[in-house]
């Protein structure tokens, strides 16, 4: 007994070990009312940003609520002229995450006709917006994704047939081990719900609804009486008692989806038929908990299958669950090829119950662009100035229905990563700089952007380009020299830098090129010389006038200011001279002498004279 005791807290220590220290600080969450101006609260006390500072677009008001976010009234819609990719970039902790997403559309975003557009998360198109997706739960969308950049990023890819719109983005922090299928796959797929069934439910509720853990990622469960046809041989079945080890690190599943089950007649199947993509693997897990006190192992004892194939045989709810009310958890991987997907029950001993299962469609995540070109085209786009109508917006290469405008991609055969292979951005009203950054696009082999208004100089940085075939910046209004470095590219074919405002002296790097059989062309720029245009040292008539009267002018200017310190020192040397040497400097020292010596005189002459009267006359008077 006490050894049974100590393996029980034992195991408990063990368990809280593995729990992530994040559980005290609760899941992130973020939810934005996508179009709203201004924060507001929720029914279930949820706070729902305001959509400012995330993309592009407009705001419009929601004509038909959506009965699953009936508080949601605004929507963000996005016309083709601000650009055919808009994104969301949401600041996030590095993660796994459920990322749900409510779509609307009215008059005035889009004339009441409903759009049809791509989503991708994270670089991977997964949601398509086909017609007829209004009309069903297309509505509303939600998929479990690893965020590892620190920013979720969710975009919308116009088709053309109207304007993508959005109502709500929710981004709600789930644990990093949560739905792995045994082994850790989870970061090469985003798995995209398709239906997720709380069988034998009353109604249908998100996860806090039914006053689940926030780290379920509050998933809405949908009842299965919707699924079945009217007069079906059914049976709801439901308690109220505890379902043990239902809220289990990392899952952590809501009570009610277990206390809640749909029975079918002894010996009588229960199926479930879902519509589903072609050619895509599904991830099911099934829930069950024994609900019923009077049944007892090997009572209930049935097979699951998928599109007919078996795929858990002789399952037996008191047996694997080890008792009644207690959760039993299993899941299977299916490839389906074909467009329906069914999930078949067979009795082998008494009926079938069943509490509730969840089907997710295991998108593979798309290779995204290398890091260091992912920054440089960033980088370029500013600098560029290029205009919003282009839609650079999210990963330029990816998803691959999806590239920017302008933008030509290919996998990297030494880092499997994707790589800008070609910029073609002629005659789309550029005017800003082409930047050093430029260098770091080292798989591109063409760019051009020729035809626009772009100024400064020639990035020396794309001498490190080694594999570009093709450079035309033609017909801009680029200055400067020609930098020695494009002497670098060997495998140049094509070098276009005519009609621009070029000077200096062709570097002889060039020439070498042009014999090797490049075609170069340097025409139209007016100050620029050198092998193959004009000598360096033969200037024209007007350059050679204007040389001569620079000179000159400052010829005269070094004269003039010759002259000005000259004079200056004389000024200064013939003040100091003047109190010794100046004529009217000696008159005036001895005009003062000679007033000094009449006044000693005259103060002599009629100062008053004392006798002492004890004095005889003709000596001399002591006071004198």
């Amino acid at each position: 007994m006490e050894a049974l005791a100590f393996s029980l807290i034992a195991c408990l220590l063990v368990g809280i070990a593995c729990m992530p220290s994040v559980i005290a600080q609760g899941p992130w969450a973020v939810r934005i009312a996508c179009g709203a101006t201004v924060d507001t609260y929720g029914a279930n006390g949820f706070l729902w940003s305001k959509d400012w500072g995330y993309s592009g677009g407009r705001s419009a008001n929601v004509t038909v609520n959506n009965h699953k976010a009936s508080q949601l009234n605004t929507v963000r819609y996005f016309q083709l002229s601000g650009g055919g990719e808009n994104c969301y970039n949401i600041t996030v902790p590095v993660g796994h995450y459920l990322i749900r997403l409510y779509f609307t559309f009215g008059q005035e975003d889009n004339a009441s006709r409903e759009p049809q557009f791509d989503v991708s998360i994270e670089g991977t198109l997964v949601y398509s917006l086909l017609p007829g997706w209004s009309s069903d739960d297309n509505n509303y969308q939600d998929s479990l994704a690893f965020v590892n950049d620190g920013a979720a990023t969710i975009c919308f890819h116009s088709s053309g047939h109207g304007n993508p719109a959005v109502a709500s983005i929710e981004v709600l922090q789930i644990f990093n081990q949560a739905y792995n299928r045994g082994f850790n796959v989870s970061h090469e797929f985003i798995m995209r719900s398709v239906k997720r069934v709380s069988a034998g439910a009353e109604k249908s509720g998100f996860g806090s609804d039914f006053l689940a853990d926030p780290w379920g990622g509050d998933r809405y469960w949908e009842s299965d009486i919707s699924l079945f046809l009217p007069g079906s041989a059914v049976n709801p079945i439901s308690t109220n008692l505890t379902i043990n080890n239902a809220a289990v690190y990392p899952n952590i599943y809501p009570q009610a989806i277990f206390q809640t089950a749909t029975s079918a007649n002894p010996g009588q199947s229960l199926s479930y038929t879902l519509p589903v993509e072609p050619n895509l693997e599904y991830s099911i897990w099934f829930y069950f908990a024994e609900l019923a006190t009077f049944v007892d192992t090997g009572d209930r004892v049935f097979d699951v299958l998928v599109n007919e194939q078996k795929v858990f045989a002789n399952v037996d709810i008191m047996a694997w669950a080890q008792g009644a009310f207690s959760a039993l958890i299993l899941n299977t991987t299916v490839l389906v090829e074909g467009k329906t997907l069914t999930v078949t029950f067979n009795p082998i001993i008494g009926n079938i119950a069943v509490n509730a299962f969840e089907v997710y469609a295991l998108v593979p995540t798309e290779v995204q662009t290398l890091n260091t070109n992912l920054w440089a085209i960033q980088e370029l786009k500013q600098s560029l100035n290029v205009p919003a109508r282009l839609g650079w917006n999210g990963d330029p290469c990816v998803p691959q229905l999806h590239p920017w405008n302008g933008v030509d991609c290919r996998r990297s055969a030494a880092s499997g990563f994707w790589m800008i292979e070609g910029l073609n951005l002629d005659s789309q009203g550029l005017r800003g700089v082409l930047g050093e950054e430029i260098g770091a696009l080292t798989g591109l082999e063409h760019l051009n952007l020729s035809h626009n208004m772009l100024q400064g100089l020639i990035p020396v940085s794309i001498g490190q380009l080694e594999s570009l075939l093709t450079l035309d910046l033609s017909y801009n209004l680029v200055n400067g020299s020609i930098p020695s470095s494009l002497g670098n590219l060997t495998k140049l074919q094509k070098l276009f830098l005519n009609n621009n405002l070029l000077s200096g002296e062709v570097p002889h790097s060039l020439s070498a090129g042009a014999l090797r059989g490049a075609n170069l062309n340097i025409a139209n720029n007016e100050d620029l010389c050198g092998v193959g245009i004009k000598p360096c040292g033969h200037l024209k008539g007007g350059t050679k006038a204007g040389i001569i009267v620079g000179v000159l002018l400052g010829s005269l200017l070094a004269a003039l200011a010759i002259y000005i310190f000259y004079k200056r020192r004389q000024n200064i040397a013939r003040a100091q001279r003047l109190p010794r040497d100046a004529p009217y400097a000696k008159a005036r020292t001895t005009f003062v002498r000679d007033v000094q010596l009449a006044r000693t005189v005259l103060t002599d002459h009629f100062r008053p004279v004392y006798r002492d009267p004890t004095v005889a006359p003709g000596q001399t008077n002591p006071l004198l």
